[in-house]
């Protein structure tokens, strides 16, 4: 387990090592597509060397990240459509996949808005969505919240503060989205409660509305 960590580290190492590339942006979009289908290497490292490269453009690689990643996750929902739970079992264990599985019976979209935005492998749930005929509108939705969350909280900091981000986040950006995760879920949960209080409440003034008896 410790070798795989090794290995994916010195991948991100070396996928960093494009951020001043000319085909630096095709290599992004490309890497985040494949991520949430495949490929084991997160656009982050990427993402934050480009955007300190290039400060005034760091939103707009959050952009196209964001895209091709649900893009990326949108495959992956139809492989596991069409291939069924081996295709997961590629990637995860039958006891993992159980877990997985388990999450989404139980949360239903939720589970994709906390797997987009945490270090959580997207692919695994993506695909997992898929084989649970997860319908596509709400996981497009979750999708594109989390991923965008995720990716736009990158590119706002060095947008914002420059080069003086790029070592915070790089070193505390699975707390940092782990945090951020439970304040999203948590926001839209009490948003959520809110509106449906406001709808019982307008439903209970509108029935408990007696109508006056004429003279």
């Amino acid at each position: 387990m410790g070798n795989m960590i090794e290995l994916l580290r010195s991948w991100s190492h070396w996928l960093e090592g494009f951020a001043d590339s000319p085909w630096a942006v095709a290599i992004l979009v490309a890497n985040s597509f494949t991520e949430s289908i495949f490929n084991p290497i997160p656009p982050d490292p990427l993402l934050i060397g480009m955007s300190v490269l290039n400060q005034n453009l760091a939103l707009v690689y959050a952009a196209l990240v964001t895209v091709s990643s649900v893009l990326g996750a949108l495959v992956g929902h139809w492989l596991g459509l069409r291939l069924g739970r081996p295709v997961v079992l590629k990637f995860i264990s039958e006891q993992k996949l159980a877990r997985v599985e388990a999450m989404f019976q139980r949360y239903g979209s939720w589970t994709i808005l906390v797997a987009a935005f945490t270090p959580i492998p997207y692919k695994v749930f993506a695909i997992t969505a898929g084989v649970l005929e997860l319908n596509r509108r709400p996981f497009l939705i979750a999708s594109f919240i989390g991923r965008g969350a995720r990716f736009f909280l990158i590119g706002g900091l060095i947008f914002f503060f420059g080069a003086a981000m790029q070592e915070f986040i790089a070193s505390r950006f699975e707390i940092i989205t782990i945090v951020l995760s439970v304040l999203l879920v948590a926001g839209l949960i009490g948003l959520f409660l809110i509106m449906r209080w406001r709808r019982s409440n307008a439903a209970t003034t509108v029935g408990g509305a007696q109508p006056q008896e004429s003279d």
